[in-house]
């Protein structure tokens, strides 16, 4: 139920897909055999304007069913062959073959492994909010264990994107806007004090960035290693605070929270990750809400993305009822 646009331009899917059916044939020769026909289609679920194409890959093991994915950024690629070696256990496709250049071209492909198994849908059914929770701990803990040392983040323009915010209030482009324009001003004037906490948070997290159901697929059958889901789609691995991913999911649900069913996103991913040995700092709670005023905040800056009135709305609300717990 995420009011936000998951999909990629149809342009770059469309330069994607006549590049990969240029390069099939080099592809297939860097494959040494092994990889059979490529079927080409559309990826509704991946955000990175790959082109994504299903085949047979066949070794000494056997043959299985794959996905061939080209070209990818440097993170996707990164994250997902990293973590897709089978001595990584994560909970994540494995892949099969990979390689950073096709043609001389510096373009990156993978060739991994096609899950059995569906997206957990957008309207949640009971169970499955700690399903997509249980999936998201599992890859937090399994990226520190390949990636132990995390990046320094990358921040979003804070003050230019507020700024951008009021504009689209001043424009009455949306329901509300002196309400929204007085919470914003709010939000401006707290802005340092909020900044300083939320940029000394520790870090000593690789957050998914694109945390919802469509990117989390439930197996068929659980894997030897215990795991009941795989997580795919890494186009927005970054280092930060495990919180920025469950806000994440809260948020696609602010305007229909009954889709949660009751679950908290950020105090059961807190658990989940003290289960597992992973660091959860006392001041979470605080960061939590640190993180819902910011990103509810400057939503209508993204109206063409996060436009629709009932998330507009839900957002306003959450940022008015969160204000005061992080003015204090």
């Amino acid at each position: 139920m995420s009011f936000t646009d998951p999909h990629s331009h149809p342009s770059a899917e469309n330069d994607a897909s006549s590049l990969a059916h240029m390069l099939e044939p080099v592809l297939h020769h860097q494959c040494n055999g092994r990889l059979g026909p490529v079927t080409w289609f559309k990826s509704a679920w991946s955000s990175s304007g790959s082109a994504t194409g299903t085949a047979l890959w066949t070794d000494s093991r056997g043959t299985f069913e794959t996905i061939v994915k080209l070209p990818l950024g440097p993170a996707e690629f990164r994250w997902t062959t990293e973590l897709g070696n089978p001595e990584a256990k994560a909970p994540t496709p494995r892949v099969f073959a990979s390689g950073s250049e096709l043609n001389g071209y510096d373009l990156a492909w993978i060739v991994e492994e096609r899950v059995q198994g569906e997206p957990i849908r957008p309207r949640m059914q009971p169970g499955d909010v700690r399903h997509v929770l249980i999936a998201a701990a599992d890859f937090h803990q399994a990226a520190l264990r390949v990636r132990p040392d995390t990046d320094e983040p990358k921040s979003l323009d804070w003050e230019g994107t507020l700024a951008k915010a009021r504009e689209t209030c001043h424009a009455h482009a949306i329901a509300e806007p002196q309400r929204w324009n007085e919470a914003i001003k709010q939000v401006v004037r707290l802005l340092p004090k909020l900044l300083g906490r939320w940029n000394s948070r520790t870090l000593k997290c690789w957050c998914h960035g694109d945390l919802h159901p469509g990117n989390v697929l439930r197996l068929a059958s659980p894997r030897d290693d215990s795991h009941a889901c795989v997580m795919i789609d890494f186009a927005m691995v970054h280092a930060g605070h495990w919180v920025e991913d469950a806000v994440y999911l809260e948020r696609q649900y602010w305007a229909a929270p009954e889709y949660l069913h009751g679950v908290k996103p950020v105090t059961e991913l807190a658990n989940l990750r003290r289960e597992r040995g992973l660091r959860v700092d006392p001041e979470y709670p605080d960061l939590a809400n640190i993180r819902r005023v910011l990103m509810s905040a400057v939503s209508p800056a993204f109206i063409d993305r996060e436009g629709h009135p009932r998330y507009l709305r839900a957002a306003l609300e959450t940022l008015e009822n969160t204000l005061p717990q992080v003015s204090r």
